[in-house]
């Protein structure tokens, strides 16, 4: 143990650094938007500033939703018309994305905003409701200071690049594959 913590040591000290970060949560697995929002309570823990976008999510409310609209510091948009396959309607899309995304810019602009969740863009990314040389351009161009999570699966491969941290999550069991419904407080 006294090795380990030496070679933990060693590798906390070379971590020099202290700007924002980009992080990517992508895959199958449940818990993308989840761990995002729990990043956000932990902002809101120490008093910063945070923008939501969610870009598909929109046809139906959310704990989070509910919960993250109380707090003045938290600038919640819910901009999208739900899912795909809902919509059936990819003009619609489309424009619904663009919307979003010029919010989203607006944020990246901003050096208030400490930290921004854009939840789901990756979907709009991989639909190609947005180009994503422009996305990884402006999230490359944000305030040094300005942490940044990316939400949804198949992140496209050039956000992966640029990202600082990306996590993919692994389905491994799902309780909708049983038969059971998305629940309030869990997917809800």
């Amino acid at each position: 143990m006294r090795r380990r913590k030496a070679l933990v040591d060693a590798r906390i000290a070379r971590a020099s650094q202290e700007r924002g970060v980009l992080i990517v949560n992508t895959g199958n697995g449940k818990g993308k938007s989840s761990a995002a929002f729990g990043m956000l309570a932990r902002a809101l823990g120490h008093q910063m500033r945070a923008g939501v976008v969610q870009f598909i999510k929109g046809a139906f409310s959310t704990g989070e939703e509910a919960f993250f609209r109380r707090f003045p510091e938290v600038s919640y948009h819910v901009m999208g018309e739900g899912f795909t396959w809902e919509t059936q309607d990819r003009g619609r899309d489309v424009a619904a994305a663009k919307a979003a995304w010029a919010k989203a810019c607006a944020m990246l602009e901003d050096p208030s905003y400490q930290l921004v969740i854009l939840d789901e863009l990756n979907i709009v990314l991989k639909y190609e409701y947005l180009d994503t040389e422009e996305v990884v351009f402006r999230l490359s161009a944000r305030p040094p200071a300005q942490h940044v999570v990316v939400t949804g699966r198949h992140a496209p491969q050039a956000l992966m690049d640029i990202a600082d941290t990306v996590t993919h999550m692994q389905m491994v069991k799902h309780a909708f594959e049983a038969g059971i419904r998305a629940q309030k407080g869990v997917e809800l």
